[in-house]
């Protein structure tokens, strides 16, 4: 009785969120716009009052996030397909075909493979993926083809087993990250504005995005940097890039923080790592089948766009041409990318941890801003590096981010110009803030 005295409306707060959860994963269909921002609003601000009431009890929150994340257990992902791609993969490596050199729709036509559910797989993915290459690195290749076997050549089985890799990986991220802070002498509550957020819940554990196992090695890593075991952190850095490619943005930057001598050495370890993952896959065709992919994202896709949707606002005003602008777009942000890059590299005090990691996380906003292409999911890596410096926008956008999924509720996924537009605004207000006030504190 005396605890729920003490704690009655963080246990209230966590009994609505369960509801929500809930409600979230078994009855809402993701076309149904105005339920799914109520909901998501209502989840945040809940999320936010937990950690403002219990921030400094650890195991309560830790049940908690626990908990929320159990709700999904039972049901489907319902705001992606992309767990249909991820369960064919996995079941074309168990009957020895690479992912990397067949395309789904080439393998239907030939009619020569039986795969385990292949018709409904192949069907619910989305004509774009089936009509392109995997585009998914080998180490979470090799989880997919890990997941279709122990799902026993079940979809359901696959799904569950892939939830236990996303609840072990926010469970690790919560341990080494929560590690990390107390080696950098900052809060060790702030890992939980990662363990408790919705937008790490929904898409992770309930949508199945691997950006979760990314984050497992890339947060341990750096706890492996900060405690000097940079041998170590290597090899793990590596299995992070390994899993989604987003890591490689940030290897220059270690050739301060290590010094010339042992960066060489830690980018032979990961490239050895890297090398020995990526073995199995590889064949002559292999480089320019994913090379040609990975383009794809740069020239043909835009979602969520920031700086891009201005650009081709205005140049449309000009008579250009949408579909030959996003190729030039394209080709030219990497460049932009490299350029950004290599001045945090050579600019910056990278020797210090804290510095290395404002590196980092300026570089993926920029990255950001400018990409054609931001899922929602793509910014739970800024919310992770946000954490280790004193920038909190990357935590207003992962809720005005719900914005973008009024795309999901229209038939022909047209995106709404003016939710996007309050979207971007209100985060680049923020961060302009923020920017002043640490200047000014500083």
């Amino acid at each position: 009785m005396s605890y729920w005295k003490l704690h009655q409306y963080p246990l209230l707060f966590v009994l609505g969120s369960l509801l929500l959860y809930a409600d979230f994963a078994h009855n809402l269909d993701r076309t149904d716009f105005l339920k799914f921002l109520a909901l998501f609003s209502a989840l945040f601000f809940l999320c936010f009052k937990l950690i403002r009431f219990e921030k400094w009890n650890f195991r309560f929150l830790l049940i908690a996030g626990i908990l929320f994340r159990l709700v999904f257990l039972s049901t489907a992902p319902n705001l992606s397909q992309d767990y249909f791609r991820f369960i064919w993969d996995g079941e074309v490596i168990l009957a020895g075909i690479n992912p990397y050199l067949f395309a789904p729709d080439t393998l239907m036509e030939q009619g020569s493979l039986a795969l385990a559910n292949m018709e409904t797989l192949h069907t619910h993915m989305g004509s774009l993926s089936a009509r392109h290459f995997s585009n998914y690195p080998p180490l979470n290749q090799i989880l997919f083809a890990v997941a279709a076997f122990f799902g026993g050549k079940s979809i359901w089985g696959s799904i569950m087993v892939m939830r236990g890799f996303m609840l072990l990986s926010d469970l690790g991220v919560y341990y080494f990250g929560r590690k990390l802070l107390k080696e950098m002498n900052l809060s060790p509550y702030l890992i939980f504005w990662y363990f408790l957020n919705p937008l790490v819940i929904i898409e992770l554990t309930g949508n199945l995005h691997f950006e979760g196992v990314m984050l497992f090695f890339f947060v341990w890593a750096i706890y492996l940097l900060a405690i000097k075991k940079w041998q170590w952190a290597a090899v793990i850095l590596a299995c992070s890039i390994s899993v989604k490619l987003v890591p490689l943005l940030f290897l220059p930057l270690f050739i301060k923080h290590l010094g010339l001598r042992k960066s060489i050495l830690f980018y032979v370890l990961i490239g050895a790592t890297c090398l020995l993952l990526f073995a199995p896959f590889y064949t002559s065709e292999f480089i320019q089948n994913y090379s040609k992919t990975i383009g794809l994202w740069f020239s043909n896709f835009e979602f969520n766009a920031g700086l891009y949707n201005v650009i081709k606002k205005l140049a449309v005003q000009f008579d250009a041409k949408p579909w030959e602008l996003i190729k030039t777009y394209g080709k030219i942000t990497p460049y932009i990318t490299i350029l950004i890059v290599l001045l945090f590299t050579f600019f910056r005090r990278n020797q210090k941890l804290p510095i290395l990691l404002s590196s980092m996380f300026w570089i993926l906003t920029l990255y950001y801003f400018m990409s054609a292409t931001v899922h929602p999911w793509y910014i739970i890596f800024l919310i992770v590096l946000g954490i280790y410096t004193q920038f909190r926008f990357p935590l207003l956008w992962s809720a005005t981010i719900v914005l973008s999924y009024f795309a999901y509720s229209q038939s022909d996924f047209k995106e709404n110009l003016c939710l996007l537009t309050i979207e971007y605004l209100s985060v680049y207000a923020f961060m302009i803030y923020e920017i002043i006030a640490h200047r000014n504190k500083t």
